[in-house]
């Protein structure tokens, strides 16, 4: 019982060390650099990294992006992004070389994929800590012995995990925002723009729902972004959305220190159960519902 009561309040308490804000505060992190989803026409993907960087400097706001280093392969211009991440003091972690999904792979491909981004994250972060791995698709391994076969190749390579609280489907906006702005849909456009917006404000109020009833307090969120066209075009008026909503910016490391992550900082540790939501099903709690990804998405100024 008291190492029970003991991991309850370890839960329900933010970690000894953090500074205690009134405000809730949000961990950016933006998947798939350098290259993310279709270009819009006359944008390039070192614009739409730019674009991104001067938002967060701006705002003040720590980000951590991930990286594919496969796409340098097929688009060897965009390396630029990274070593403009780099120089405007933004740290970097491992996003696998190829973005593969865990559950299509062996452990020794999963170990492979890690590996060869090793150098290329390595020789642009010039040092800093990027030891950080995000799961591509967020898949964690269904099947229980890849998934534990995983976390041991992450804790032998010292890696933490970058665990997602908090997102709201941004990365299905970028193509159709890409074929709108081809066609030069304005109403379109405003339309992708209104609806991302929403999209944001209401996966906030339900990812603090959520953690009100897991945890009866607001944790540290970790929000998932990616590097796309529309979140480079909204990434100021996003920064602002939550501030209005009374939201501060911490970092990923910062925010980790939560003992809600404990399992993502060791992988060594036994794997918890990821999400929000996976947690409240666990616990046979209702699960608020999400908000849809944009009507139609695939039609969305459609080729004609």
């Amino acid at each position: 019982m008291a190492i029970g009561a003991l991991a309850f309040t370890a839960l329900t308490s933010p970690a000894a060390g953090l500074a205690v804000s009134k405000r809730p505060v949000i961990a950016i992190t933006i998947d798939d650099l350098p290259t993310h989803a279709s270009l819009p026409p006359g944008e390039t993907r070192v614009a739409i990294g730019r674009s991104i960087i001067a938002a967060l400097k701006a705002g003040r706001v720590p980000a951590r992006g991930f990286v594919n280093g496969a796409a340098i392969e097929k688009e060897p211009l965009s390396a630029q992004v990274l070593d403009d991440w780099s120089k405007a003091g933004l740290p970097l972690g491992n996003h696998g070389w190829s973005h593969r999904n865990l559950d299509q792979m062996s452990a020794a491909a999963f170990e492979e994929e890690l590996a060869r981004n090793e150098p290329l994250i390595a020789g642009v972060a010039a040092g800093g800590d990027w030891r950080w791995f995000r799961y591509p698709y967020l898949a964690e391994g269904k099947d229980p012995a890849k998934r534990d076969a995983a976390r041991a190749i992450l804790a032998a390579r010292g890696y933490r995990i970058a665990a997602v609280t908090m997102s709201f489907g941004d990365f299905a906006y970028n193509d159709p925002y890409a074929r709108c702005v081809a066609q030069r849909d304005r109403k379109a456009i405003a339309r992708l723009e209104r609806d991302w917006l929403a999209a944001a404000r209401a996966e906030a109020i339900r990812a603090r729902a959520m953690a009100h009833t897991l945890y009866g307090r607001d944790i540290p969120y970790v929000l998932l972004l990616h590097l796309g066209a529309l979140d480079a075009r909204l990434m100021p008026r996003l920064i602002a959305l939550y501030r209005r909503m009374g939201f501060d910016f911490t970092s990923l490391e910062q925010a980790e220190r939560d003992p809600v992550y404990a399992a993502d900082l060791d992988p060594a540790s036994p794997a918890a159960i990821p999400g929000l939501e996976g947690r409240l099903r666990a616990a046979g709690k209702p699960v608020p519902p999400s908000s849809p990804l944009p009507e139609a998405q695939g039609r969305i100024c459609a080729a004609r």
